[in-house]
């Protein structure tokens, strides 16, 4: 089992960046998959950004070159930071793990793109 906390969503203008982070209740060295997905209003859960033990990682094509997924093992965190943010980025971030081919979620932190 595994609980994850979001933080660092907020408001931030087109153009700008923000960094969130995924704190994980125990050691994420061993968790296979650890991602990050978003919901906007009226539209399904997509997948934003992946990585898995051995380095490989996966970005939707719309974030590609904005948007970066990185772990730090020792904070027990995984961080994604966002860049050159558009509003169509505005959504609900939610951070994933998978242990033994179960998905545990955290609540969310809301990403809001505006002028």
């Amino acid at each position: 089992q595994v609980q994850l906390v979001e933080s660092g969503g907020g408001l931030v203008k087109p153009g700008g960046s923000l960094r969130l982070s995924c704190a994980a209740s125990r050691s994420i060295f061993s968790i296979y998959g650890m991602g990050w997905y978003r919901q906007a209003p009226g539209k399904q859960r997509e997948l934003v950004a992946r990585d898995t033990i051995g380095g490989n990682t996966n970005y939707a094509e719309s974030v590609k070159g904005r948007f970066t997924i990185s772990r730090d093992g020792a904070k027990k965190t995984v961080y994604m930071q966002m860049n050159n943010l558009k509003p169509e980025d505005t959504a609900v971030y939610y951070c994933s793990a998978v242990i033994n081919a179960y998905v545990y979620w955290g609540r969310g932190t809301q990403v809001t793109v505006s002028s």
